[in-house]
This record gives structure tokens, sequence and C-alpha cells, in this order.
């Protein structure tokens, strides 16, 4: 019999720990305690945390100190890649009670069964044991739901540390994912986002692959997928053809770069080079001449010079992507980088971050402009943001409507014409014309 009553959650971070902390939550749901917003009292927190930032290890602190603040007799309970990375760390926190790691957060609702929370303690294998797959999705969003197919990761790119953090590239069955996606359909969900740690690579070791789950939920009852993020070495021809012909999946496509200097990919241990990695982007555009691609850029690794950095510059401008990330590289226990010489100063990544920051502002801008006058689906999402609803096209455009409550979770056929350049949106929409005047919204 678990001693508590409710359960607050929050998750920092990527996707894939939203659609884990979403599984938990249900499991414990299903063990009596009622999930309540984390800025209510509650028995326990959850809190799952992020390791690719600095910012996210100090977030975690504040998070503790605000849970403990608004119930300080609440058991807290930390978890995700920090927990599995710095333990004792987390556990010298102020307020902390049990922190546990990649395979033991699974284990939550037996936890709290036995656990003597007047000892602080830490649960945690060593990564090379975390060998098992947890199928997952998030919920609470009433149009999306992010579906968590793989996990883990065999690249040791030398600034990372997530297959310490995370354990060895593992998936669902196919059968499984398919499963689950009709599942998700039934429950209303009218777009499906699979996601992973390194989606791409789905069905390593296996018979199975990323190419055939696609192609297998192709077949289901879900309307919409997207996916996450491919790295550009596993996004092959036969994926990028089958994405342009798809019914399905649509058009929008995010793939990591981290550089455009052959030299720093080297260094990252890429498994790729900028002439691989701009045919991706060239077959994509060749085939998909309205595909949004998003693109992730590290600045200020190590050794990244003056010269280095133009060239990545060079290349984006080049290859002209809809939208860029840009992260500020941060060193990392345990990762070959932090032995690296050439390092760069904070002044300089801030400077080289806000340059690429404006330049992904006129990608965006020049994405967003030769869409003007053209027919999209919108799917229209549910939160009321000064009296406007937003959705996103199948190419991930944002567009904005007075806020109507019969709309949401539909789609509806519209075509993009004035362009708010200072939102980044678009905002008045006109109805696809139809025969009898109607405007198209489907359920």
């Amino acid at each position: 019999m678990i001693p508590f009553k409710t359960a607050a959650y929050y998750t920092l971070g990527c996707k894939l720990n939203f659609a884990e902390t979403s599984g938990i939550a249900k499991d414990l749901e299903a063990f009596g305690l009622a999930r309540v917003n984390f800025d209510e009292v509650a028995d326990i927190y959850v809190i799952n945390t992020c390791s690719v930032t600095e910012n996210a290890n100090r977030k975690c602190r504040n998070i503790v100190r605000k849970a403990k603040k608004q119930n300080p007799d609440s058991k807290v309970i930390v978890i995700g890649c920090y927990a599995q990375l710095k333990p004792k760390e987390i556990a010298d926190i102020e307020g902390v009670n049990l922190v546990l790691g990649a395979n033991e957060k699974f284990n939550i609702p037996r936890l709290l069964e036995d656990q003597d929370f007047s000892l602080k303690t830490v649960l945690r294998d060593r990564i090379s044991e975390v060998n098992t797959f947890h199928l997952s999705y998030s919920s609470g969003d009433r149009t999306r739901s992010f579906l968590k197919v793989q996990d883990g990761c065999d690249y040791f790119c030398s600034f990372c540390t997530i297959p310490l953090a995370r354990g060895k590239s593992r998936s669902a069955r196919i059968s499984q994912v398919v499963n689950q996606a009709e599942e998700l359909g039934k429950m209303g969900y009218k777009e499906v986002v699979l996601t992973g740690v390194n989606t791409g690579d789905f069905g390593s070791g296996t018979d199975e692959n990323f190419y055939k789950l696609i192609q297998a939920l192709e077949h289901t009852s879900v309307p919409r997928y997207r996916v996450s993020s491919v790295e550009p070495n596993l996004l092959t021809n036969e994926i990028i053809k089958f994405m342009s012909s798809s019914k399905k999946f649509v058009p929008h496509f995010h793939i990591p770069l981290q550089s455009g200097s052959d030299l720093l990919l080297k260094s990252m241990k890429r498994k790729y080079d900028t002439d691989y990695y701009k045919s991706r982007v060239l077959l994509i555009k060749t085939l998909m001449p309205e595909a949004s691609i998003g693109i992730d850029v590290i600045v200020g690794y190590p050794c990244e010079t003056e010269k280095k950095f133009s060239s990545t510059l060079e290349f984006l401008k080049d290859i002209e992507p809809a939208y860029l990330h840009v992260f500020s590289y941060s060193e990392r226990l345990n990762t070959a980088a932090i032995r690296m010489d050439g390092k760069v100063s904070q002044e300089t990544k801030a400077a080289r971050s806000g340059v690429l920051r404006m330049l992904s502002d006129k990608f965006k801008r020049s994405f967003y402009q030769k869409n003007i006058n053209t027919y999209y689906q919108v799917l229209w999402e549910g939160q009321n943001e000064e009296n406007l609803m937003f959705g996103l096209t199948e190419n991930y455009i944002k567009v904005s409507r007075p806020f109507d409550a019969d709309r949401i979770n539909k789609f509806e056929s519209i075509e993009l014409k004035t362009f708010n350049q200072t939102e980044m949106r678009f905002e008045v929409l006109t109805p696809q014309p139809k025969k009898n005047g109607l405007q198209e919204i489907m359920s």
C-alpha cells in the first residue's frame, strides 16, 4: 500500500523526457496517486532532469527548492540523465529524498511501497547494465503526442555524455510501435511525433530498422506523423524518397549538423562530412521543395577558430535551412572534448551564438515568405493565448487565428496570406475555396 495520494511532475530537456515523464505519471496513477500541477501541494514531486547544458543542471536545484517550499513534508524524487551521470551531486542537494538512475526510474511505484524516506537514497545501476526498453508517450496536449520509439546511443561524439546517461541503442519492436500508435489514434491524437535519443538508429542489432518502421506506420489510422530528429548518416535515400510520397509523414526534417567545418566534424567524431550532409539537404529540396529543414549547430567547440566558424556560416548560407537550433559548447566530464586544447572564451561563444541566431531568423523569415499564397493543412491546438489559437502546417509553419473551440484538434485547409514578421507567424487565414462556399474543417 503506497502511503501517498498525490504526485506532481517537472520535466527538463528533450521531448523524450516528456514522453517518459508521462509514462511514469500513468504508472503512478494506476497505483492511486492523483496527478496535480507542479505549483500545487503534492505528496511526491518527480523531477526528470537533463544534462545537455549546464543551465539544465543548475535549474534542477531551483526546482527542488520550489517543491520543498510548496510542501516541506513532500518527498522529492530526481530522475533522468543528470541523475544517472551525477547521482551524488544531486543527493547533496538539500530536499532531495531519492535519486534514481536510468533503469530504476521506471520502478517508482514499487519503490514507493518499500522505500524508507527517512534515509536519502541513491539507486543507480552501471550504464552498461541498462539494456531494457520502455515504450512511452506524452499526454496532456489534445492534438499531438510524442511517441518514444528508441532509446540510448552507440555514438560517442566527443562533446556528448548521452551514451553515458542513456546506455546502448535499443528500441521497441515495430509491432509494439504500431499498436501504440493505433491506441493514440483512438485516443483522439491527430499527430504523432516519433522521438528517441538517436531515432534513426531504430532497430539497431535486430532485423528491423527505421525505414521499415515508417513503412508500417503509413498504414495506421493516425492522420499525421512527424519525425523529431534523424542523424544525417542514417537519413538514407530510401527514407527521404518514401517521405516525399507519404500521405502520413510530413515534409519536416530536423537534421543535426553541429559544424560546417570538416576538421571540427572529424574532431567531434561525427559520422559524416559536409559533402554528405549537403547531399541529404539537396535530395530533400529536390523531392520536397516545400519541406522545412531544421539544423542543430554548436558554437565554441575547442579549436573553433574564426576561420572554422566562418566555414560554418558559409555552409549554412549555401544549404539555406528553414531554421537553426543554436547551442554553446559546454564542457562535460568523461568526454574527449574536455581534454582538448583551443578553448573558446565565453564572450566569443556568446558573440557567435548571436550571429547564428540572427541568421536563423533570416532563414525562417525567408522560408515563410516563400510559402505566401500557398495552401496547407493546419492542425489547430487548444491553447487560448489572448483570444488567439495556433496551429502548425505540415511543413512546420506557425499559423494563428481568433480562438474558436470548435476548431481544436481539427485540420483546416487554409491559404497563407499575411505574414507577421515580428511574431514570425501567419495571421490572416483564407479558407480554401470550396464549391459550396464552405471552408474545409476536417475532424
